[in-house]
């Protein structure tokens, strides 16, 4: 079971130290369920510090919520998989749906920097995720399906690869589907990425408005190996909530 928490663009040093103090302070509600944290790229190097000075390595890992596909060159702007593995990073987050829809990444994109992301050694978090007139439309096996074959990276394992399914209409919006619609979506996404890795022990999480009041019944559910959280993780004690809940 894996937590993991993305700040998107959000937080500053101060968030930082004080995220892992009080994740320290209460790290035993987690029990064995991994934790992870990726704030903003200029904030990870600050949070691996502030993870080493709470004592949280091996407990808690540091990811990017983004990367380019190139190791090297001319894309002011961007950063390396190589650089945030140098940096100490762990995780990198690809095809996030905010990515997709704000910068127009398609499926070869996020394949592309998936890929980057094992030719630096880390594990990549692939975002799929289907819009409420997808859902509304019966078409969220296909576009599942789609996301799937076309952004899993050549080379994905499951001990390099995880992916994060997350509804676009949930995300942020204090919505959730059902949880036989949560149960049936990691059902569908198990089989089709099966086709290329390990299903059995490939971890699927679920993201889209998780918090420490539903977090429970919704880890619990089968297939469900943990959660990406957006909002929820800006706050220690909501964190460890759902990691608590997840235990």
């Amino acid at each position: 079971m894996l937590i993991a928490g993305n700040w998107k663009m959000n937080g500053d040093l101060k968030a930082v130290r004080t995220f892992a103090d009080q994740v320290a302070a209460g790290i035993d509600r987690a029990g064995a369920v991994g934790l992870l944290i990726c704030p903003p790229g200029l904030l990870a190097q600050p949070m691996l510090g502030a993870v080493a000075k709470a004592g949280l390595e091996g407990r808690m890992g540091v990811g990017v919520q983004d990367c380019h596909a190139s190791a090297s060159g001319a894309h002011t702007g961007d950063t390396a998989a190589e650089m945030a593995a140098d940096a100490g990073c762990s995780h990198i987050i690809v095809g996030h749906s905010e990515r997709r829809a704000d910068h127009g990444e398609d499926d070869a994109t996020v394949k592309a920097k998936a890929e980057a992301v094992l030719r630096a050694r880390l594990v990549a978090i692939v975002c799929i995720g289907e819009t409420e007139a997808e859902r509304r439309g019966g078409t969220t096996n296909a576009v599942l399906s789609g996301q799937i074959r076309g952004s899993l990276p050549d080379g994905a394992t499951s001990a390099n690869c995880i992916i994060a399914y997350e509804p676009v209409w949930a995300i942020g919006t204090g919505m959730t589907p059902s949880l036989d619609d949560i149960r049936d979506a990691h059902a569908h996404i198990r089989e089709i990425a099966g086709e290329r890795v390990d299903a059995a022990s490939l971890q699927i999480l679920y993201g889209g408005s998780v918090k420490p009041g539903n977090a429970g019944e919704i880890m619990g559910l089968e297939g469900v190996d943990g959660g990406l959280v957006g909002g929820a993780s800006l706050k220690a004690e909501d964190f460890l909530g759902i990691a608590e809940a997840a235990a």
